[in-house]
């Protein structure tokens, strides 16, 4: 019973350090969710785009958030009509790609409507695209999440957690200048929509391979491995009466 209570702890205390330690929300001015660990964001031109900060990691998926005032081409209905279509766009060389529409459908995310749509090779070549766009008053929002066809079951999970936090929300105070908008006769899910930084290629033959369905590196297991290693360290000294508790020397008579 007592190695029972005694292992329990140890769950308890690693799962709230490891909450606390590696939950960090990213917020824009129109948009925020919690972001995978490891993850930071950037402002390119007019979209924020967020990946892993480590270098090898950055290759295999990337979020990005755009957003537009709303145009005759923005709403729910024109959103869904556009997803459940193929995307057509030319690649260096003149070759035309054509991606494979997976589902187009609706969902609820924290009270928000949106149109959550998957697409194979709709912005690189051998990468699964989801799509989720929104209409929040006078704002066009897409948010696109990226990853290798070879990284997706790994990633698939992640990408759920940060969908469960996405809040959408449209500041008035705010004047549109600062908002790094697109133009409003913009497509938002177009082929000029969608920035794809450097470090996301459609070579994913370089990217270092781990085992199958494994979606957590070396370096990550050696900070969870740390973290346990505290909270177990921190359990022991509760278990044997916590800190400031010291044993009396007995006096020498």
């Amino acid at each position: 019973m007592r190695n029972l209570l005694f292992k329990n702890l140890i769950i308890i205390f690693s799962m709230i350090l490891l909450n606390n330690v590696f939950a960090k929300s990213f917020t824009s001015q129109y948009c925020q969710f919690e972001l995978p660990p490891g993850w930071e964001c950037a402002l390119e031109g007019t979209e924020w785009v967020c990946q892993s900060s480590n270098k090898d990691r950055k290759k295999e998926a990337i979020i990005i958030l755009a957003a537009k005032i709303r145009g005759s081409q923005d709403s729910l209905d024109q959103y869904m009509a556009y997803l459940k279509k193929p995307k057509t766009f030319i690649l260096p060389g003149g070759k035309t790609q054509v991606s494979e529409a997976k589902y187009s459908n609706r969902k609820t995310i924290n009270g928000q409507n949106w149109i959550d749509s998957l697409h194979m090779a709709s912005e690189v070549p051998g990468f699964y695209t989801r799509y989720l766009a929104t209409v929040k008053e006078d704002l066009g929002v897409a948010v696109t999440f990226s990853v290798a066809k070879d990284h997706y079951e790994s990633y698939r999970g992640v990408f759920e957690r940060v969908i469960a936090t996405l809040k959408v929300f449209r500041q008035k105070a705010e004047s549109n200048a600062n908002y790094n908008l697109k133009n409003k006769d913009e497509n938002l899910l177009g082929d000029d929509g969608t920035f794809i930084p450097d470090g996301v290629t459609s070579d994913v033959g370089y990217q270092k391979r781990r085992k199958k369905g494994s979606g957590t590196s070396t370096e990550d297991l050696m900070i969870y491995g740390v973290i346990a290693a505290v909270g177990i360290g921190f359990a022991l000294k509760k278990l044997k009466g916590g800190p400031g508790k010291k044993k009396k020397k007995k006096k020498k008579k």
